[in-house]
């Protein structure tokens, strides 16, 4: 009890490091074993051999090892593992009713906007996208709308807004509605966005929380296990199956043991690219919290004390011409759909929706990983020459 008592003071990052002090019980590694059944023998009186081993959909142990480290680091009641980042917004949105009523921000990660759309328009559910960023907007659609549910996404994809989440929240409480915050751009290492009134955080654990790009995965916690939404959350995750396997889980909490260092170098890296394209005479705007001129900064800097993130996103001077002639000469930065990897990836964001969210065709997303920084800057400016 007293080992337990003091690895639950321990720092996020210890507790990361050392998978809450995990030491597999049968040959003291220090790495938690890969459990790959799916289901547990009983006992000749049926009885179960192990309480806690019925069937894999819930009884996974590095399923539930992950949970516990990731809600731990978000401060929370409780939180849930999934298959994908989209899975466990899927999860949200089902427990809003037909003819219920959901206020999305626009703009946002268009994987999110587009099922969002298609759902509501199958259920009947009444969808406001606004810019929730702006609170007046916000304040006024939801004394208007009354939403069942108000979904953010700070900082915004590829936008990098930020939500002021403890206003937000306020508004959301005072009709009755629950607020989720997707905090991908973020990780829990940047920001906890329950210490701030939200009551469901949101990730994608394919981005910076495993932070390797190989594993799919999607996480929710929350302030109130014992709330409806909440319940009603689990209930569908286990009536629907959409569970992670073992060995995604494994490689999760491989990569999660990193993550406090990762994040570390790659805001580092990330403000020193948005300060050099601050700069540069062929860059338009340059969209990154971190940045002084940013119209938020302030806002972030108190939501997200650690650090401003892996994402940026900049606009050049020219067309899409322009922009996708700058991604094609970058050699250090990959062409690639994601965010958050250790290895430093480049997007044409209108070429992947078009004109669906009213991306310009000039802007152009980074997600800025772990390599030498002069590498990276040395890259962007050979590609803007």
């Amino acid at each position: 009890m007293a080992e337990q008592q003091k690895r639950a003071n321990q720092h996020v990052t210890t507790r990361m490091v050392q998978a809450n002090g995990t030491i597999d019980p049968q040959t003291g590694g220090v790495v938690p074993p890969i459990q790959s059944s799916t289901t547990f023998a009983r006992n000749s009186d049926y009885s179960q051999i192990s309480p806690n081993h019925l069937y894999a959909r819930d009884d996974d142990d590095l399923v539930r090892l992950g949970e516990d480290i990731l809600a731990k680091a978000e401060n929370a009641d409780a939180g849930l593992l999934f298959p994908s980042g989209m899975a466990a917004i899927a999860a949200v949105m089902r427990t809003v009713p037909n003819n219920g009523t959901i206020i999305l921000q626009s703009q946002i990660y268009w994987g999110t906007t587009k099922w969002v759309r298609d759902f509501c328009a199958r259920r009947e559910i009444n969808l406001h996208e606004i810019e929730c960023s702006d609170m007046d907007v916000l304040a006024k659609t939801i004394g208007t709308a009354k939403p069942d549910l108000v979904f953010v996404e700070t900082p915004s994809n590829p936008w990098l807004r930020v939500t002021d989440i403890a206003q937000a929240a306020a508004l959301s409480h005072e009709v009755g509605a629950k607020l989720v915050v997707d905090s991908t751009a973020a990780s829990p290492v940047l920001s906890n966005p329950l210490a701030f009134g939200a009551d469901i955080v949101m990730h994608s654990a394919t981005k910076s929380i495993n932070g390797h790009s190989d594993v799919l995965a999607g996480f929710l916690a929350t302030s109130d296990a014992q709330s409806e939404i909440w319940q009603a959350i689990a209930m569908d995750r286990h009536d629907a199956g959409a569970v992670l396997g073992s060995f995604e889980a494994w490689l999760l909490i491989r990569g999660m043991r990193t993550l406090p260092l990762r994040m570390e170098r790659m805001c580092e890296n990330t403000m020193a690219v948005a300060t050099f394209l601050q700069n540069h005479p062929k860059v338009e705007a340059v969209l990154y919290p971190g940045l002084t001129s940013h119209e938020k900064h302030e806002l972030a800097t108190k939501q997200m004390p650690n650090g401003y993130g892996s994402l940026l996103s900049f606009q050049v001077k020219g067309d899409a011409k322009t922009a996708l002639a700058v991604c094609a000469k970058l050699e250090t930065f990959k062409r690639a759909t994601s965010l958050g990897g250790v290895e430093s990836l480049v997007e044409h964001r209108h070429s992947i929706e078009g004109d669906a969210t009213g991306v310009p065709e000039n802007l152009i997303r980074l997600s800025v990983g772990i390599e030498h920084i002069q590498d990276l800057i040395g890259d962007l400016n050979e590609a803007l020459s």
